[in-house]
């Protein structure tokens, strides 16, 4: 009777599945971008000193020259500048240009939203 009511499986050979999210999955990529370093730094220096930056603050002077948004967008700016400067890993100089860039399409669309009103 012992062998009916207890059935015994072996779940210690069943496959384990890992889900991995998008986060892990950015941060894994961005580890993997270490020996491009050098590139990365050129072109978060080019995109947002050269294009970026001007862009934003031409946008903030058209609008009214709003004192918060300027000093938002040298902060962005600055951010971007500081992690590639200070020889960061490109974990975090990459997530840290993206929010820059974030951050300065954000005051561009307060821009265009307040100078539309």
């Amino acid at each position: 009777m012992e062998h009916i009511f207890r059935s015994r499986i072996a779940t210690t050979n069943l496959p384990q599945v890992r889900l991995s999210s998008i986060f892990s999955k950015f941060t894994n990529w961005c580890v993997s971008q270490e020996s491009y370093r050098l590139g990365w730094l050129a072109g978060i220096l080019a995109i947002h000193g050269c294009a970026l930056t001007p862009i934003t603050l031409f946008a903030v002077v058209l609008s009214g020259t709003n004192l918060a948004l300027y000093i938002s967008a040298l902060v962005a700016m600055g951010l971007a500048v500081v992690t590639n400067l200070a020889a960061m890993p490109t974990k975090i100089t990459i997530p840290a240009f993206l929010l820059s860039v974030a951050i300065d399409v954000a005051i561009i669309i307060v821009c265009i939203v307040s100078s539309a009103n």
